[in-house]
């Protein structure tokens, strides 16, 4: 199975901060304003702000105005794509890349 690794940067860069993943946390047990979000935590708004601008635009987080509030929710295809992505990445399989790069050196020594 070939993958475009650079697809899955956005969203495992956006994952990479402690505050999105306790947002992405939140967020798996449905959805949220922005001001039940901002009670959890010490940050300001605008911080909030930034936080749900990256998840996003990674496309992990499905952002919605209901008038003067915004309500987020998981994307759940995307969760479950990047879920499939780790797996398949860290698991053996037939036309793995560690298998291309062996397969390369005839004699299985290091450098």
């Amino acid at each position: 199975m070939e993958h475009s690794y650079a697809d899955y940067v956005p969203a495992i860069k956006a994952m990479s901060d402690e505050t999105r993943l306790k947002i992405i946390d939140m967020l798996s047990c449905g959805e949220m304003c922005a001001c039940d979000i901002l009670e959890e935590f010490s940050i300001s708004q605008s911080t909030l702000s930034y936080h749900m601008k990256i998840l996003s635009e990674s496309g992990l987080v499905n952002a919605v105005r209901d008038g003067a509030w915004m309500r987020y929710t998981l994307n759940k295809e995307k969760t479950d794509e990047l879920k499939t992505f780790f797996a398949c990445i860290t698991s053996d399989k037939e036309d793995c890349i560690c298998k291309r790069c062996k397969n390369k050196k005839s004699n299985n020594q290091c450098c």
